[in-house]
């Protein structure tokens, strides 16, 4: 653990990454314009009604307590936004998890990480190749993170055991999804890293797994798609990365296998082509300050004479996610009051904020 935050900080910055309607981008921004998370929980009231709703709840000191206690009985580590154990990677992305929960080996989470992901029902060629190139990065030196998935996922974890590998799951650290992996879990919690953002306990629904890609794309400096279908998880990961500027390579298949459709698609886009350790290695020579911080802007309190600003910015959101940048240049506002009008129709309720930052109507 870290001595930068008092044990009652910690607590606090808990019980506001498991407040309603407090997301990764909100529990972000409240840090920000509030300074601590202790602070932020005296004002939520305050902030929610001023946008016109009721205050959200607030998990009791007693569910927290349960969720600690929870998570020593695994041998598991919470990690919140400030603690030195949080990963660098994380700590420069918008939206990023405001708290983790890890079982394992924690410094792998400080040392340099390629992605690993592909098909689930992967051919058995895709799962060698993956295996292979899981060894071969683990053996130059870097960690491999996957998300523990069957096919390509679980190969690039039974590559790198030896040399260090991370797994992403979308469920709690003691959600262990899908069960016919439960050995590799057991080995991955001796020997690598288990992380999750989830609550002990939580169990992984279909909406989980976006969120859980994020972390796996944040966390490392490049992401090698294996096989992958059109429409695939491991293209939704891909994507992230290229939008937190990170690497994005893809293994070439044939045009008659329709695992290899989406890697193809991707070399088409422009991913580099990846068929070996060099390909990885060249993709990743780039200066060292590779983990550029995203853009800090200040949030601004909101003021009752800011009415006709606040109608703007309503009247602009609708049912399908429009960016934060976009609503700050239409609504002709300054990028410090928008975001402090969104933060506080979040708090109420009227808005939704993703994980990603985009804002649509709750209703």
């Amino acid at each position: 653990m870290t001595d930068r935050l008092t044990p009652e900080e910690r607590i606090a910055r808990l019980t506001l990454a498991r407040t309603e309607r407090v997301g990764p981008v909100t529990f972000q921004q409240l840090l920000r314009r509030e300074g601590s998370a202790q602070a932020a929980l005296e004002r939520l009231p305050e902030l929610a009604r001023r946008a016109g709703g009721q205050k959200p709840k607030t998990p009791s000191p007693d569910q927290i307590a349960r969720e600690i206690d929870a998570g020593e009985a695994l041998g598991a580590h919470l990690i919140v936004q400030g603690d030195d154990a949080y990963p660098a990677s994380l700590a420069t992305l918008e939206g990023g998890p405001s708290v983790l929960w890890a079982r394992g080996h924690l410094d792998l989470l400080q040392r340099d990480s390629i992605a690993l992901v592909g098909a689930r029902i992967a051919s058995a060629a895709g799962q060698r190749f993956a295996q292979g190139l899981a060894v071969e990065i683990g053996g130059a030196g870097l960690v491999v993170v996957s998300g523990m998935a069957r096919g390509v996922d679980a190969a690039a974890h039974l590559g790198s055991l030896r040399t260090g590998t991370v797994a992403v799951l979308g469920g709690g650290v003691d959600d262990v999804y899908p069960a016919d992996n439960a050995g590799l879990y057991q080995r991955l919690i001796q020997e690598g890293c288990v992380l999750s953002e989830s609550p002990i306990g939580h169990r992984a629904q279909a909406r989980d797994f976006p969120r859980r890609n994020r972390i796996i794309s944040g966390l490392v400096r490049a992401v090698v798609v294996v096989e992958a279908e059109l429409r695939s998880g491991s293209l939704i990961t891909a994507r992230l990365a290229a939008e937190q500027g990170r690497e994005v390579l893809a293994v070439p298949g044939s045009p008659l296998d329709p695992r290899c459709a989406g890697t193809n698609d991707l070399i088409r886009q422009g991913a580099s082509l990846c068929a070996g350790l060099d390909d990885v290695l060249r993709a990743i020579e780039r200066p060292r300050g590779l983990f550029e911080p995203a853009p800090v802007y200040d949030v601004a309190d909101v003021e009752t004479s800011d009415q006709a600003l606040i109608d703007r910015v309503l009247g602009l959101v609708g049912p399908t996610p429009i960016a934060r940048d976009d609503l700050i240049r239409l609504s002709r506002g300054s990028a410090g009051a928008v975001l402090g009008i969104l933060l506080e129709l979040s708090l109420a309720g009227r808005i939704v904020v993703g994980h990603d930052g985009a804002v649509s109507r709750s209703d």
